[in-house]
C-alpha cells in the first residue's frame, strides 16, 4: 500500500493531469464527409442530386459551418429545405423567444436533404423541424412520385429518430411552369405528399400551396417577384400560418386571452377542458383535454379543431345541451390556409373555414385571414342569421325547434375560443 502522503501526492497529480486535458467535443466532421458524393452509388433516396460546381460549393460551405455550431443549435426547431428556407433571414425574428435552426440550401433536392439528414439534423436531437422540398426535384425533371417517395424516406427517418417530435410539412410553394415547376406537378406532388401522412400522427400538413397560389395555381408576383421565392411579405405570410400549427404543438407561447363573457352570455366552452361536450359516440368529455381521436383537442385556452391526416375526414363534436329557445350565439375563430370546419346550430351547418380560399363567402370585406374572426349566430322564430365580422354570411336558414351546438371537423386546423351564448329575447 501507498504511505499516506504519497497517496495524497498522486491524487493531486491525476488530478492535476485531468484538469490540463482538454474537454471532450463533438467531433467536427471532415470536409470530405460534408461534401457531395462523387457519385450516387450506395446513397439512399432516388432522383436527382445536383452537382454543379456553384451549388457544391455551397453544399460545402454551409455544411462546414454548420458542423461547428451543434452544442449551439442542439434542441433547437430545425427549418429544413432549400433556397426558400435558406432565404429567410429573419427566420429568428419571427418567432420571438423560440429557438431555431436554419438547415436551408439553395438548390438542394429531396434526396439532398435526405442524404445529409443524420448530419444537419438529426445529431441536433431537433426539438421539432419544420421542412419544406421538391421544388427543386421538379426542376430536374423529377416526377412528383419520386419526390414524395424521397420525402417518405425523410419522415421515416425522423420518426424512427423521435416517434413523438413534431414535424410540420408544407406543401411545396406554388411557382410557374417558367420555371420549369408547373402547377399540375406541383399539385400532384402536394396529393402525395399529404396522402402519406395517413399514419403518421406526428406530421401536421400546412396547404401553404393554398396560401400563396393565383387562380391559375401559380405563384403571385406581388409575393414571388421572380415566381420561385418569397419577398418579405411573403415570408411574414409563411410565420403567420405556421404560428398557430406551433402554438397549438405548443412550441410557441400562445397570446394570453383573459376574455370575460358580456352579461347575459353563458360560456360553451371553458378554457381547460371539453366539460359540457360529448364526442361523435354520444360519450361525455368531462375533465377531457382531448378526443380518442385527437380531433378535438383543448389548447391555450382554446378548443382546436386539429389537422386531419385524411380526405373529407368529417367529425363531429356537440354540447351536451340543447337549446330550444330563442339564442344569440357568439365565437371568434382562427384558420388555418384553405381550413375547413363549420358550426352546428341545432342540427344543420354554417360553413366555418378560411373563406377567402377555402369559400363559401369568398368576396368578405372584413374577413381576416389567418387572424381571429368573429362569428355571430342569431335564432329567433325557428330562423338563423349569420355574420363574420359585421358582414352578412346568412340572413335566414331554418333550424329545428331544439337541438345541440356543434363543431365539425374536416381539414385544416381552425381554433374557436369564447364560445358564448345568450338565450331569450
Amino acid at each position: 500500500m501507498f504511505p499516506p502522503l504519497r497517496l495524497l501526492a498522486l491524487f493531486a497529480l491525476c488530478g492535476f493531469i485531468c484538469s490540463s486535458l482538454p474537454a471532450q467535443t463533438t467531433p467536427v466532421p471532415s470536409p470530405a464527409s460534408l461534401a457531395i458524393p462523387d457519385t450516387d452509388e450506395g446513397l439512399p433516396g432516388t432522383g436527382p442530386i445536383r452537382r454543379m460546381e456553384w451549388f457544391q460549393k455551397l453544399w460545402l460551405e454551409r455544411r462546414t459551418g454548420w458542423s461547428t455550431r451543434g452544442a449551439q443549435d442542439k434542441g433547437a426547431v430545425v427549418f429544413l429545405g432549400d433556397s426558400i428556407t435558406q432565404g429567410w433571414s429573419g427566420l429568428g425574428g419571427s418567432f420571438p423567444g423560440l429557438k431555431v435552426a436554419n438547415r436551408g440550401i439553395s438548390g438542394d433536392t429531396t434526396r439532398g436533404v435526405l442524404i445529409r439528414l443524420q448530419q444537419d439534423v438529426l445529431n441536433l436531437s431537433p426539438r421539432a423541424v419544420v421542412l419544406l422540398i421538391g421544388t427543386n426535384d421538379l426542376e430536374e425533371l423529377a416526377e412528383p412520385e419520386v419526390a414524395s417517395a424521397n420525402v417518405t424516406l425523410i419522415l421515416d427517418a425522423l420518426r424512427t429518430h423521435n416517434p413523438s417530435m413534431p414535424v410540420v410539412l408544407c406543401a411545396v410553394f406554388p411557382s410557374s411552369a417558367t420555371k420549369k415547376r408547373p402547377a399540375d406537378k406541383i399539385t400532384r406532388l402536394n396529393q402525395l405528399l399529404f396522402a402519406g401522412l395517413r399514419d403518421r400522427p406526428q406530421v401536421t400538413f400546412l396547404d401553404t400551396w393554398a396560401l400563396f397560389a393565383n387562380s391559375t395555381g401559380d405563384a403571385k408576383a406581388e409575393e414571388f417577384p421572380d415566381l420561385l421565392h418569397p419577398n418579405p411579405r411573403g415570408y411574414l405570410k409563411w410565420a403567420r400560418a405556421l404560428r398557430p400549427v406551433l402554438e397549438t404543438l405548443q412550441l410557441v407561447p400562445a397570446w394570453p386571452d383573459d376574455f370575460t363573457p358580456e352579461p347575459g352570455y353563458v360560456s360553451l366552452f371553458n378554457g381547460r377542458d371539453l366539460t359540457g361536450w360529448v364526442d361523435p359516440d354520444g360519450r361525455a368529455l368531462e375533465g377531457r383535454t382531448e378526443t380518442s381521436d385527437g380531433r378535438f383537442a383543448v389548447r391555450n385556452g382554446r378548443l382546436v379543431v386539429t389537422v386531419s391526416r385524411l380526405l373529407r375526414a368529417y367529425v363531429k363534436l356537440q354540447t351536451v345541451r340543447t337549446f330550444p329557445r330563442d339564442f344569440e350565439l357568439r365565437l371568434e375563430f382562427r384558420a388555418s390556409p384553405n381550413a375547413d370546419s363549420g358550426v352546428y346550430v341545432r342540427g344543420p351547418q354554417l360553413q366555418c373555414r378560411d373563406y377567402l380560399i377555402a369559400g363559401p363567402y369568398l368576396d368578405l370585406q372584413h374577413y381576416r385571414p389567418l387572424d381571429w374572426n368573429e362569428l355571430v349566430v342569431t335564432v329567433r322564430n325557428g330562423l338563423a342569421r349569420a355574420t363574420c365580422n359585421g358582414e352578412v354570411l346568412v340572413d335566414a336558414f331554418a333550424v329545428p325547434a331544439d337541438g345541440p351546438i356543434g363543431l365539425e371537423s374536416d381539414h385544416g386546423q381552425i381554433e374557436y375560443r369564447r364560445l358564448r351564448i345568450k338565450e331569450g329575447p
